[in-house]
């Protein structure tokens, strides 16, 4: 019999429970769309620029401009284990957001092995204040802003929003320069994680996986928050979701749970910007009233 090594789950049962695409017939097709979508937007939206937040090499974004002047951002942190992919595919929303008024930044990252976690939390941590502070220096000087992001993405906005000594360093609370988070099938507690294949570019320990987990951090002061993942995940997934979204409850956080039916991990973000569906609608709620308006 095989041993377990978290909970029920011997290593090859938990490395299938962590690997998303065990969901999906045919990921690459996913990951082919991202693709093509982001390189529309590069080429098609006006106004299109490469903006330098650090001084590392990944510490740029790509932002594309709403036409209004004063309309919300959405800021999208991408997925892949903090290993793979990049703000080049990141981008598969803007085309529809910046259509409806909304501006779309794609934070690009740092990927270990070259970094490790720690550092990648902070670098994505800086890039986030950094836009709330320079957002009159953005095209179109955008107002309201919202984070989000799917897998290690939704993990590394929790992350940010709950650096508390980073926002005490800026002066100004989470709440008081995000207007919410949108966070897609998430990963919240990495000891799991650390203990399955994913970590071999990591190499997270068990001190360092729960420094790095939001859902072991203080989870008080967070702005509202949608918490959202496909029907079609796997059981660990599901339990990552569900325990969060309790626990941000319990710190007595504002938390829209959505379970999408029919979505899976790779195929609910292109939800994100289309205001018919569930998680397009939560996210839309998220900029009210500041749509093509100037309010923080």
């Amino acid at each position: 019999m095989a041993t377990a090594v978290f909970r029920s789950y011997d290593q090859r049962e938990l490395d299938l429970q962590y690997s998303p695409s065990s969901c999906v017939d045919d990921v690459e097709g996913y990951f082919h769309e991202y693709t093509r979508r982001s390189a529309e937007a590069r080429r098609e939206i006006e106004g299109f620029v490469e903006v330098r937040y650090g001084d590392e090499p990944d510490q740029v974004l790509d932002f594309f401009p709403a036409k209004t002047h004063g309309s919300p951002l959405l800021v999208f942190l991408h997925g892949g284990y903090w290993q793979e992919f990049s703000r080049r595919e990141a981008a598969f929303m803007a085309m529809d957001l910046t259509a409806q008024g909304v501006s779309v930044a794609a934070l690009g990252y740092g990927l270990a092995p070259r970094y490790t976690l720690p550092e990648i939390v902070t670098m994505v941590s800086e890039g986030v204040r950094w836009i709330c502070r320079n957002t009159d220096g953005l095209p179109g000087s955008p107002r309201r802003v919202v984070l989000s992001g799917c897998s290690a993405g939704a993990h590394l906005v929790a992350m940010a929003l709950l650096d508390e000594i980073g926002w005490r360093r800026e002066g100004v609370r989470p709440t008081e320069a995000i207007a919410g988070a949108v966070l897609l099938s998430g990963v919240y507690d990495l000891d799991p994680v650390r203990r399955t294949y994913v970590n071999s570019p990591l190499g997270l320990d068990v001190d360092t996986a729960l420094a790095c987990s939001p859902r072991h951090l203080p989870l008080t002061g967070l702005p509202p928050l949608v918490i959202a993942r496909g029907e079609n995940e796997t059981t660990e997934f599901a339990r990552q979701h569900t325990e969060f979204v309790a626990a941000v409850r319990q710190a007595g956080g504002c938390v829209s749970d959505l379970v999408v039916p029919g979505r899976n991990h790779f195929d609910l973000p292109f939800d994100l910007g289309d205001p018919g569906t569930s998680l397009g609608a939560a996210v839309r709620r998220l900029f009210v009233p500041s749509v093509g308006g100037d309010a923080r």
